[in-house]
């Protein structure tokens, strides 16, 4: 678990965190749009892109939240073993007295990983996979339901949120999906739609919803759609 962390000067300073930068540090890929997105925030009064602002105060729970930090990359020991998680972004938000946990996943037309029954299947020799799936679905309440047509990403980065919740002694938990191509993340958007009513909730662009599902905390689920940035923006975070 990583505990010291060193503030960020700017967009840049993202692209040291990511697994591959030569191939996910490119303009119109969603980790350069999404650094360069929160970067612009930062002088806002909330800290928070005005879409994602948007999305929050749409419902009454979470509305008038602001950024308190934020982890480019953050890794998430995951329960059951395996690798851990690595959330795109991880914020611990703030309104009055509570403290929300929010796990945000940008997508540029990127895929959401497998789904959950062909993850399953590519494995090789001994594994832990059936052990971490079960805790996930444990973690998200959802022993006893069937999670095989979802996809694989969605679980691990709604559980981060839960556990970072747990551990920053947060009141609730957030997962966002930040799409900075709604074209391109259709397919996406639709595995959204999916695992929403997985959790008891109806999907809706611009808006965070609660889950209906019993967890260690209420967790929210949400996807806003961002404007990627103009092509002199980008080239200046490359």
């Amino acid at each position: 678990m990583r505990r010291l962390y060193i503030p960020t000067l700017g967009p840049t300073d993202w692209r040291r965190l990511l697994a591959d930068p030569e191939i996910q540090w490119a303009p119109r890929k969603s980790a350069l749009e999404m650094a360069v997105s929160w970067e612009a925030a930062r002088t806002s009064a909330r800290g928070l892109p005005a879409e994602v602002a948007s999305a929050l105060d749409s419902s009454s729970a979470l509305s008038g939240a602001e950024l308190v930090i934020g982890l480019p990359e953050h890794q998430v020991q995951i329960r059951g073993g395996g690798h851990a998680s690595q959330t795109d972004l991880w914020t611990l938000l703030r309104r009055g007295q509570d403290f929300f946990s929010m796990a945000v996943e940008a997508k540029a037309g990127e895929p959401l990983d497998d789904l959950v029954k062909d993850w399953l299947q590519n494995r090789r020799g001994r594994t832990r996979k059936p052990e971490r799936l079960a805790a996930l679905q444990k973690q998200l309440g959802l022993l006893n339901h069937d999670v095989q047509e979802i996809r694989y990403q969605l679980l691990h980065r709604a559980a981060s949120a839960l556990i970072e919740a747990e551990r920053f002694k947060a009141t609730l938990a957030i997962l966002l999906i930040q799409s900075f191509d709604q074209a391109a993340d259709d397919r996406s958007w639709k595995d959204c739609i999916k695992f929403g009513e997985l959790l008891g909730l109806e999907m809706c662009n611009g808006q965070v919803r609660p889950a209906s599902i019993q967890t260690a905390v209420p967790l929210y689920f949400g996807w806003v759609s961002s404007s990627p940035a103009d092509e002199h923006r980008l080239r200046s975070a490359v």
